[in-house]
């Protein structure tokens, strides 16, 4: 081949599954973000709180009844 002779692009197939499962994975994320079944932030601290003070009282619960047996 010489300069005079033209080059041939390489035909490279277009990565379409990569850009499909991004897309999903993207979409993944959005639909985890803002899905409507969510609870309100308030709702799971309040979940939180209560199990917190479940856990407490029953370890009181044990303490007290090492303590008398």
């Amino acid at each position: 081949m010489s300069t005079a002779e033209p080059v041939h692009p390489v035909e490279v197939p277009f990565p379409t599954a990569v850009r499909a499962s991004a897309l999903a994975a993207f979409q993944l994320v959005e639909d985890a973000r803002y899905r409507s079944g969510r609870r309100p932030r308030n709702e799971r601290r309040r979940l939180l709180a209560q199990r917190a003070v479940a856990e407490r009282k029953a370890e009181r619960e044990v303490e007290r009844e090492l303590r008398l047996g």
